[in-house]
């Protein structure tokens, strides 16, 4: 079968015809003048999407690639595993199961790349690799000669310049790594008894209410926090502060715990440092229990460049799921970046959505990222004017632009509850379209600009010089029926090198002042004043949801800092001091009983389900 390039090129968009496209181009005139391009786009989406429904089986088997590929026990109780690897000369399975021999069980190769192995049940009719056994892939020199090269992986690959190395399956759904060793295994999750669902999906929230929250920081202790702590301490006090969503960060597994989960070396495995799969889903579902929707923060825009434990150079080149050169590469977040062109990578990409959702019954995600995958230069000092042919011009990554088209075509025909978030600052136009529409498909946008207008007026302005007809305008200046999520501030604005909003405020005054027996002090007074009125009025103007980072509800004090080597491995600053809110000798709690009453507020009056208004801005004659 052709690649994606090839299916795509030619369309003509004369002969494409976008179903409700006059609805987009009647609320923006502007975009008439490339509905050209529009149209190209969405035949463009087309032609993918039929490609995939007559030559790989359908679009509902093409994206549950997880029942194919990686390691399944087979109804007799072998186990059957499969990978796609189209620049391996040889592949062998090893572990804990054959006492990590590296060529006692060689993989087949079969056609388009892929590889098969299959293990007969032992004798006793058991499965042949235990439940929790580590395991790696190999890859060899030349086939069925042993090479050269480091231990540490359970998949041995070979290449085909010679070369051997151990990597993990791109399918693997559970990794850890051994005590005093940093390269992650594959672990084989067999567990006799699986957790079974109680609660369904809840419906789709009307007036989205999202807590961004991260499990391993959701404690007052300097430790790495787990599911079971989240279940029972989060989750009620979530509930009670008036949210009705939760989006999870960092559960994608990342062996690099200070880069907050964003490269990710394990796209279907939950991180393994916050407890068991099973865990992970019984917390979900005690969520669902609650009325609580649960999105996934999930990093498609590019992958750690890790090689034994992630998904990089996996069949022994630099090209696989990934582009080669610079195209392959992000500079700034040095990691690599994801070849959508190819059909293996949509494959990959749309069966991880689905597998989050059928596996651990997640209800939404966040796609973080996206503008270093809409342009090619990937975001990279690119300042966007809001000039439309930035948009629909020769700087636009299609490729890119066609993936999350089909992503969110692909989760919402079948997950209808499904609410799916873009994390783009350059306010790219149909974004958040229906797909129908001529618009990339998703529910909500984040509302980027307004926590940069707060940061720099606290920085820049003194009180008396806040101009309210600008701090207006960037509130309410967003796109006409596209959802916008409003924030005050999130996890960038917490994260060390900034300052919380807060902190901003009352910076070491909160160190010495915030006890109720404590003489008023005029910068506590004013900081916890002006900390409730951001709030308020951004939760009122700013879009059609509002997202809130964990903590800083009640005003947490300091930043945040994961233990890294800068400080000296240190959790200080890797923990959220719940500890303050809940003293009632403290101030916090003012605030955070105010973010629970503006929250019940909305849940009587319902400003953020209300129909977006029109706005005219008049310049006034001077």
């Amino acid at each position: 079968m052709s690649d994606v390039r090839q299916v795509v090129d030619g369309v003509d968009p004369d002969k494409v015809i976008v179903p409700e496209l006059e609805k987009m181009l009647s609320d923006d005139g502007y975009l008439r003048d490339f509905q050209r391009e529009i149209k190209r786009r969405y035949g463009a989406f087309q032609r993918i999407v039929k490609a995939i429904e007559e030559h790989q089986g359908g679009l509902d088997k093409f994206t549950k690639g997880y029942e194919y590929f990686g390691l399944h026990v087979t109804p007799e109780n072998g186990v059957i595993c499969r990978e796609w690897a189209p620049a391996a000369e040889a592949m062998y399975l090893r572990g804990d199961f054959n006492n990590w021999d590296k060529f006692s069980h060689p993989y087949k190769k079969l056609e388009h790349g892929k590889w098969e192995l299959y293990l007969p049940p032992k004798p006793n009719g058991d499965c042949p690799i235990a439940h929790e056994s580590a395991m790696k892939i190999g890859i060899s020199p030349k086939p069925g000669v042993p090479g050269s090269g480091a231990d540490g992986g359970p998949i041995v690959v070979v290449t085909k310049h010679g070369e051997y190395g151990d990597r993990n399956s791109p399918w693997a759904t559970y990794v850890k790594h051994p005590e005093n060793v940093y390269q992650y295994q594959m672990v084989f999750w067999n567990p006799k008894k699986k957790y079974e669902f109680k609660h369904p999906h809840p419906k789709r929230p009307i007036n989205l209410k999202i807590y961004e929250s991260h499990v391993g920081i959701a404690s007052p202790e300097g430790k790495v926090a787990n599911y079971k702590n989240f279940q029972q301490n989060m989750l009620p006090r979530i509930k009670d502060l008036g949210y009705n969503a939760i989006q999870i960060m960092a559960v994608m597994e990342h062996a690099y715990y200070a880069s907050f989960g964003y490269q990710v070396t394990n796209f279907f495995a939950a991180s393994s440092r916050f407890g068991t799969l099973e865990e992970l889903k019984e917390l979900i579902d005690v969520a669902h229990g609650m009325g609580l929707y649960v999105m996934l923060d999930v990093i498609h825009s590019h992958a750690s460049k890790n090689v034994v434990d992630g998904l990089n150079q996996f069949d022994g080149s630099n090209t696989g799921f990934f582009h080669d050169g610079p195209r392959g590469n992000h500079d700034l977040w040095d990691s690599r970046c994801f070849d959508y062109s190819q059909w293996e990578v949509l494959r990959f990409l749309l069966s991880n959505l689905r597998w989050w959702v059928e596996e651990y019954h997640f209800d939404g995600f966040r796609f973080d990222g996206i503008t270093s995958m809409l342009y090619h230069s990937k975001g990279i000092a690119h300042g966007f004017t809001g000039n439309y042919n930035e948009y629909f011009g020769l700087v636009t990554d299609t490729e890119s632009v066609l993936y999350l088209t089909i992503a969110n075509y692909m989760l919402h025909k079948y997950y209808p509850f499904v609410i799916t978030i873009a994390e783009d600052v350059s306010g790219m136009p149909g974004i958040c379209r229906k797909v129908e529409e001529g618009g990339q498909g998703f529910d909500y946008r984040l509302g980027m600009g307004i926590p940069d207008m707060w940061i720099k007026i606290l920085k820049e302005t003194k009180d008396e010089d806040w101009n309210m007809q600008n701090i207006t305008h960037t509130l309410t200046n967003r796109r006409y029926d596209e959802g916008t999520i409003a924030y005050a501030e999130s996890h960038d604005q917490a994260l060390v090198g900034d300052k919380t909003i807060a902190f901003w405020l009352m910076d070491k005054e909160m160190y010495t002042n915030m006890g109720t027996m404590n003489y008023r002090s005029l910068i506590i007074d004013r900081g916890m004043a002006l900390h409730k009125m951001i709030r308020l009025i951004t939760h009122t103007l700013g879009g059609e949801a509002y997202l809130n980072f964990i903590g800083n509800e009640f005003g947490h004090p300091e930043w945040l800092d994961f233990p890294r080597q800068g400080n000296n491995s240190s959790y200080h600053y890797a923990r959220r001091q719940f500890n303050l809110v809940d003293d009632e000798q403290l101030r916090y709690r003012f605030l955070g009983n105010f973010d629970r009453d503006m929250n019940r507020s909305e849940e009587h009056y319902g400003w953020l389900r209300a129909r977006q208004a029109r706005t005219q801005y008049t310049i006034p004659f001077l």
